[in-house]
């Protein structure tokens, strides 16, 4: 934002000005010629969104390209249009803008390439072209662009095939990518899912994601905005976005890429965080109630269910089908994805039997077999039909499952049934309208649409869903953006700075001491320089105790033998105070501490993620946290709400609410701790590395930070200066820091 507002690019950019952008009523194509299939795309796309305005080649030398009259030059044209289209070669760009200017154009779009996606030099002279257009007052989408369409304007300035018929609707499409529009538009088209404006962003220089966002929102014609994701280059303003969306209630879904590391260095998002680029970026996009999918089929489904469809107010459903294998398979799925089959209730069972034969078992999934199949119909009306009147009513559920609408490739030939099965498809669509519940139609399988039944389906409003595992896995993803409204932006949590002047590895007395500014308790313990103390401690302390060596040279103790624990006698403690004085040169002396046993063992620990800055993650087991792998993940700052759905998150949440004999842990007291270790973190500002608590022990209301270490970086002294290992501090070089902590620790059980 900083860097666009300091390019004068700011004002050109707000909802306002892309609606005028994104429904130009003239267009200009500079650079266009018969020989480019650039224009080639451009004019056919035009023809398709079923664009009527003014459509001008502009090029030096010919006079005329696919029959059009052209004109020499933008100060050339005897009207001004509203968006020009420019093909031209990139060391001509910034002259056209000039001419662009001249003839009084509000909008272009820059197909060339060579700007910062090459590097290098390239990011100077994407700059230099964002502040050329800015300062003509132009508005920019580019470079390297494809351009975009938006189908309820009938317009496309769009260098790519859009396939036939563009329909519009609900679905608002951005992507980080330009040849795979058309590909989403193909599956668009064949499952009857209409989109409203779909742009490629190419390299965002004044036109970013957010914008795009910002403006989709606000379009009457947008009911669910979906992404296609290489980066989130500023998750700031991709937050207040996320919010206002929300606010709005427009669902925002994504598909973003670099989920394995060589899509990540594929993408440019590499992030070397603590527990994956991949993961950090899932537990913000959660945060920000934006549902990822996993493949471009999901994404647009997902959209298309909440872009058609009513929303559902809860996760019970009730499913109709013509087949006993097709309720298992959703039942299967609705398994997977958290949605409930509660069984009908005995008024909606009964009616329902009095539409199905003797022999069919009336239960939810409902299969009304196939038995009307086999008999000649009375009414245009099938036992599905009839089922989902009687179900629709049911008290017990909260949305119905339809599988039992199939069209056929074509029109029958046979008049009556033709007549017969629209009646059908009329029927279903005053009932799904006026049905106390929503409907959602889905098919078994993912096949395409045919042009009949796209027809058909289109004249009545309705919506089939592609197939009953991907329609299924679409409803649970809108399902959680249900469960997920109200949240967005809920932690308004402000911590101010301290200063901080340590570089490296905190003592850590220090660290705890942070932590007690923020009321996190930690155990006692203190630091002895003498056998005799480390005896006379334990024994005020009672045993058992643990001692370990106190350095911050040493980050984590316990690799270099450098913890003794369950210790029961003076005798243990002398033994190893001996043996622990011995294992490290650099040490301030011994920290005694009592032992803890029974409840739980948790990890708090807070690292920087290049992209979201502070990130923390709470996660079961302590000393096995990476091998368990239970944890989970969310970008700072969270309030306790936020901590309670984390623990929520973890597979081993029995344990802290009392499974198999454990106390219950009071979760509302370990929310609050967890998030004041967030806050500490936070309080380091720019310096901070990493803050964890490791083990973090809970045991009903009594929780204790064990373990603290504390990395931070004085700006003045410079973290690479003295370098960090493993276990120590070394002279020179620096190792990772952050993801070598998360799940190291100092046992104490």
């Amino acid at each position: 934002m900083l860097c666009r507002i300091m390019l004068g690019a700011d004002g050109l950019v707000t909802p306002a000005r892309l609606r005028e952008f994104f429904a130009p009523r003239s267009i200009a194509v500079v650079g266009a010629s018969e020989t480019s299939g650039w224009a080639r795309f451009l004019f056919a796309s035009a023809a398709t969104a079923g664009f009527d305005g003014p459509l001008i080649p502009v090029h030096p030398v010919h006079t005329t390209v696919f029959g059009r009259p052209a004109t020499a030059s933008l100060r050339d044209l005897t009207e001004p249009v509203d968006l020009a289209f420019i093909m031209a070669p990139l060391p001509a760009v910034e002259s056209v803008l000039d001419d662009a200017a001249a003839g009084g154009v509000r909008g272009a779009v820059v197909l060339a390439s060579g700007y910062r996606e090459v590097g290098g030099d390239g990011h100077a002279r994407q700059d230099h072209l964002t502040a050329h257009a800015a300062g003509h007052g132009i508005t920019l989408l580019g470079p390297n662009c494809l351009g975009f369409l938006n189908a309820h304007a009938r317009t496309a300035a769009f260098a790519l095939t859009i396939p036939i018929p563009l329909v519009a609707g609900p679905v608002g499409i951005a992507l980080q990518s330009g040849a795979l529009a058309s590909v989403m538009l193909g599956f668009a088209k064949a499952h009857g899912i209409g989109v409203s404006t779909l742009t490629s962003l190419g390299n965002e220089a004044m036109i970013s994601t957010t914008d795009v966002i910002d403006y989709l929102i606000e379009d009457d014609n947008t009911k669910v905005i979906a992404l296609f994701l290489e980066s989130i280059s500023d998750p700031a303003l991709f937050a207040a976005v996320a919010a206002k969306a929300d606010q709005a209630d427009k669902p925002i879904v994504a598909l973003k890429a670099g989920s394995s590391q060589a899509g990540s260095e594929a993408a440019l998002a590499h992030t070397g965080s603590i527990a994956g680029d991949d993961a950090v970026v899932d537990a913000a996009l959660r945060q920000f109630n934006v549902i990822r999918t996993g493949s471009i089929e999901e994404l647009l489904s997902t959209a298309a269910v909440l872009g058609y469809s009513r929303w559902p107010r809860g996760r019970r459903m009730g499913a109709v089908t013509a087949s006993g294998g097709a309720c298992d398979l959703i039942a299967d799925r609705a398994s997977i994805d958290g949605i409930d089959i509660p069984s009908f209730s005995e008024t909606t069972a009964t009616a329902i039997a009095s539409h199905l034969p003797p022999f069919a078992d009336v239960h939810n999934p409902l299969d009304v077999t196939g038995y009307f199949l086999a008999n000649r119909r009375t009414s245009a009306l099938t036992a599905a039909d009839l089922a989902l009147a009687e179900i629709t009513s049911d008290p017990n559920l909260d949305f119905v499952l339809f599988s039992g609408l199939t069209l056929p490739d074509a029109r029958p030939p046979d008049e009556t049934l033709a007549t017969a099965l629209e009646e059908r498809v009329a029927w279903l669509a005053d009932h799904l309208r006026a049905a106390p519940i929503p409907v959602i139609p889905v098919s078994y399988t993912c096949l395409d649409l045919s042009d009949y039944s796209r027809t058909v389906l289109r004249q009545h409003g309705l919506h089939v869903l592609a197939g009953i595992d991907l329609g299924v896995r679409a409803i649970g993803n809108a399902l959680r953006w249900l469960d997920g409204r109200g949240r967005v932006g809920a932690s308004t949590r402000t911590v101010a700075s301290r200063p901080v002047a340590i570089s490296g590895p905190w003592p850590e007395a220090d660290a705890i001491e942070l932590l007690a500014t923020f009321r996190v308790t930690s155990v006692p313990s203190t630091v002895v320089k003498a056998r005799t103390e480390a005896v006379e401690a334990a024994t005020r302390f009672g045993y058992p105790v643990v001692l370990k060596i106190s350095s911050a040279a040493v980050t984590h103790k316990s690799d270099i033998g450098g913890v003794a624990l369950d210790l029961r006698t003076d005798q243990d403690v002398l033994a190893a105070y001996d043996r622990l004085v011995s294992v490290a040169a650099d040490i301030d002396g011994v920290n005694v501490s009592p032992m803890r046993t029974g409840g739980v063992e948790l990890l708090a620990g807070v690292t920087v993620d290049p992209t979201f800055g502070p990130v923390l993650a709470v996660g079961l087991g302590g000393l096995w946290v990476e091998v368990l792998n239970d944890v989970s993940l969310r970008v700072l700052p969270v309030d306790q709400a936020e901590v309670l759905r984390m623990l929520g998150d973890l597979r081993g949440l029995p344990l802290l609410t009392g499974a198999r004999g454990q106390v219950a842990a009071d979760l509302d007291a370990l929310a609050t701790t967890i998030a004041s270790i967030g806050d500490a973190a936070l309080s380091l500002g720019t310096a901070l590395r990493s803050l964890e608590v490791n083990p973090l022990w809970v045991n009903g209301d009594q929780i204790e930070a064990l373990d603290v270490l504390v990395v931070t970086q004085n700006p003045d002294i410079g973290i690479s200066d003295i370098g960090i290992t493993e276990t120590g501090i070394t002279e020179t070089g620096v190792t990772e820091i952050g993801k070598s902590e998360i799940g190291k620790s100092e046992d104490r059980t």
